[in-house]
């Protein structure tokens, strides 16, 4: 299970939530892995040029063995990230495979935002996106407001439910994950 997202502060909102979505694929038995910020620092993707630097490889690779994933992104001014759009753009590369894009793998998505709207609208994104790359939203996603909900560093948050959302979120991937490979 591979999660990707945040932003390019360490440990925002948008990553502690992809964390704690992270726990819950965890919880359920399988092995995840984290791809964030930093890591996400991308030159803008271009399918005429076939070189890739280090970390856009490495983010193809880990996309590639990934049975499953989740994509937590911030919201900003109503839409996804440029970090997180430009590294699901990496997954054209993937287009010759016997799996091309995220062809059955279960996707799991949560958005968050200062604010309803964008929280929304960004997630209605991050779906739209995942359809395109033929990938299968999980039925649950998460639209967290930031301006009401805050994530601490023991992988908690000041909303419960928002926890148990994110978790289950988590825990839907994981098990779509397990029945497509029984």
């Amino acid at each position: 299970m591979l999660g990707i997202g945040g932003s390019l502060r360490e440990g925002s909102q948008s990553e502690r939530a992809l964390r704690i979505a992270l726990d819950g694929a965890a919880e359920a038995g399988v092995r995840t892995r984290l791809i964030t910020g930093p890591e996400l620092v991308l030159p803008f993707y271009d399918a005429g040029v076939p070189e890739r630097e280090e970390r856009a490889t490495l983010l193809v690779e880990a996309i590639r063995e990934a049975d499953g994933l989740i994509v937590v992104s911030p919201g900003y001014h109503g839409a996804l990230s440029g970090l997180v759009k430009n590294a699901l753009d990496y997954v054209e590369d993937l287009r010759e495979d016997r799996r091309p894009y995220l062809d059955g793998r279960a996707v799991g998505l949560a958005a968050v935002a200062y604010g309803w709207q964008a929280a929304v609208t960004t997630l209605e994104q991050l779906r739209t996106i995942t359809h395109a790359l033929r990938g299968w939203p999980t039925p649950l996603g998460g639209s967290i407001n930031s301006a009401e909900t805050k994530f601490d560093e023991g992988d908690g948050a000041s909303d419960e439910k928002s926890v148990r959302t994110l978790r289950l979120i988590g825990r839907q991937v994981a098990e779509f994950a397990v029945m497509r490979g029984a």
